[in-house]
């Protein structure tokens, strides 16, 4: 069945994209709404890293503010046109570090609450580069972000809109077959399959 992390964005067209409207140029600037719709973008990915590293809910929650926090002070410095640079990947290693300062001070604070399985975990989170990673868990994170992405712009668009891409890009139906059954244009459901994608791809696609 067709997932979300089967979604290709279309190529852009030439002069079409402006690099101030994208999501991570307005995080940069330090736009609160763009910095919103950034931690609700990220927040549950962060929260599923925290909680793979074996943290129990209420410390993921507050390690994923630490992560924030480390975001929010020096996003400016990430740069996407570094050799194999993702925004992603950037985030995960703010995260790794977070996730080792939280059972640091763990240990710290007694042996013997975690002892050597804080030891153990900890010398795990240090060892699991992005790209170390295991395979299926990189396509889960993938398929989370997209789906969260989605949902990021699917309240902007009119449910026409939404239905006919959805049913194209996602569910794989044929531009003909939608446009019969929805009543609209073989033009009209093009276009709202560009609408959609273009939308994901000048305002996301640094970010996903």
């Amino acid at each position: 069945m067709p997932n979300d992390a089967d979604i290709t964005l279309d190529a852009p067209s030439q002069g079409s994209d402006s690099s101030s409207s994208t999501l991570l140029y307005l995080v940069q600037a330090q736009d609160p709404q763009a910095w919103q719709r950034l931690v609700d973008l990220y927040a549950p990915l962060i929260y599923r890293w925290c909680r793979r590293c074996n943290l129990q809910a209420d410390d993921a929650a507050d390690v994923a503010q630490e992560v924030f926090g480390a975001v929010f002070a020096n996003v400016g410095q990430f740069r996407k046109d570094q050799p194999g640079a993702t925004f992603r990947g950037w985030i995960w290693r703010i995260a790794q570090n977070k996730i080792r300062d939280h059972f640091r001070r763990r240990e710290g604070r007694t042996e013997a609450e975690g002892g050597t399985a804080a030891r153990g975990v900890l010398a795990q989170v240090a060892a699991a580069e992005p790209d170390e990673r295991d395979e299926a868990i990189e396509e889960d994170d993938r398929k989370l972000l997209a789906h969260l992405g989605l949902n990021a712009v699917h309240a902007r668009f009119a449910d026409s809109t939404w239905q006919a891409f959805w049913r194209i890009a996602v569910g794989g139906e044929t531009p003909a077959d939608v446009a019969d059954d929805l009543g609209l244009s073989l033009r009209a459901v093009y276009q709202a399959k560009y609408r959609v994608l273009n939308t994901i791809r000048r305002e996301l696609d640094d970010l996903l």
